[in-house]
């Protein structure tokens, strides 16, 4: 069973300059403003998530790091970067306490 997704309406106020700057932007794109503009707020819901993700993911670590102990230092990591950059890739650091 295939399931579409249910579009409800929404107003958005937005200032007279930025309303005309959109149509002005739409015209050129030949698409309509509501087209866009629900493109732009898909795109910043997406951003959004991707930034959410990513400080869960540093929190997480940082937890990881508080009930293990395991890490890796700077210099271990500068050195295995530097070893990518200079075309002889080296095994990635372990982690150690």
């Amino acid at each position: 069973m295939t399931t579409t997704a249910h579009i409800v309406p929404m107003s958005v106020r937005l200032s007279q300059d930025t309303r005309e700057r959109l149509r002005t932007v739409a015209a050129w794109q030949k698409r309509s403003p509501h087209s866009l503009a629900a493109e732009a707020i898909q795109n910043l819901v997406e951003q959004k998530e991707r930034e959410h993700a990513w400080d869960q993911s540093c929190i997480d670590a940082l937890h990881h790091h508080d009930e293990t102990g395991l890490h890796v230092t700077h210099d271990e990591m500068l050195a295995w970067m530097d070893s990518i950059v200079n075309g002889n890739e080296q095994s990635a650091p372990v982690c150690h306490k």
